[in-house]
């Protein structure tokens, strides 16, 4: 009695969607007409046309580069934060650093295309500074503009998890290891670093999975160049009313990103075994 209301919750908006897409990729579309019989027509035009290959190595890259730069700079802040940071005043660094969740996520786009616009702030900067004669025009409508965006947007979602693995260790622990002669960078790769790794393992799932599936930050800021595969996923369901190709490229990428993250869990767990 207790499982049956989040199990039938979890099935009418998890799996029963997820069960439609499946489906839908097995068919075919002619304009408004859905052609229900079999069919892997879809997943062959996939795989013959280089534009939907190179649009989902685009995905994996940027989504790749987001989790790295996310991952690498969240993880000083939440080592700063839990352990050169009073314990009454931590509460306070995490309310600080959730702030960005107060505004619409489209206007958290809009102001990076203010900053990285031809005469946005960073352009006037340097232009203000002597150090460019003439406005950047590489900053926006680009995959490193579409970086950047992602990289700030999910900067506290990998935040707050390393910091919550990073507060569960025993400092007892840390401090043996000083005891026995290893200095602070030995202590915290061979202590601090395996313990903290759920932490963030966490964050890099977080941060990569749902940045391979965003279309708004691409159509913004990528401008023709930057474009991603949920973008070509949007434009099949919603502009050439193709809902089939468009779920069998959702089902594709779905399936790649399952693999690498399988993968990375999978480095993940060896490596912890070679630390013990």
């Amino acid at each position: 009695m207790l499982i049956a209301p989040p199990l039938v919750y979890a099935l009418l908006l998890l799996a029963l969607p997820l069960c439609a897409v499946v489906l839908f990729s097995f068919w075919t579309q002619d304009f408004m007409e859905v052609d229900t019989a079999f069919t892997l027509q879809n997943y062959r035009e996939i795989w013959d046309s280089p534009v939907y290959l190179l649009l989902l190595q685009r995905s994996v890259f940027v989504s790749g580069m987001v989790t790295l730069v996310t991952v690498t700079l969240a993880y000083p802040v939440a080592y700063y934060i839990s352990f050169n940071v009073a314990p009454a005043k931590k509460s306070m660094w995490i309310f600080l650093i959730t702030i960005p969740f107060w505004t619409s996520y489209l206007i958290r786009v809009f102001l990076w295309k203010v900053i990285l616009g031809y005469n946005g702030v960073v352009n006037s900067g340097l232009v203000g500074l002597g150090i460019i004669d003439e406005p950047l025009s590489f900053l926006l409508y680009n995959v490193n503009a579409v970086i950047i965006t992602l990289a700030h947007a999910f900067a506290p979602f990998a935040i707050l998890p390393i910091f919550v693995a990073l507060e569960k260790i025993d400092r007892s622990l840390l401090e043996a290891s000083r005891d026995l002669g290893e200095g602070r960078i030995r202590t915290f790769l061979r202590v601090t670093l395996p313990l903290s790794m759920p932490g963030l393992v966490a964050a890099v799932l977080i941060v990569f999975i749902p940045t391979i599936g965003d279309y708004v930050t691409p159509e913004l800021m990528g401008g023709a160049g930057g474009k991603l595969i949920a973008n070509m996923i949007q434009t099949q369901f919603l502009q050439l009313n193709n809902a089939p190709l468009g779920a069998a490229l959702a089902l594709v990428a779905m399936v790649c990103v399952t693999a690498i993250a399988l993968v990375f869990i999978v480095l993940n767990r060896r490596w912890l075994r070679r630390q013990v």
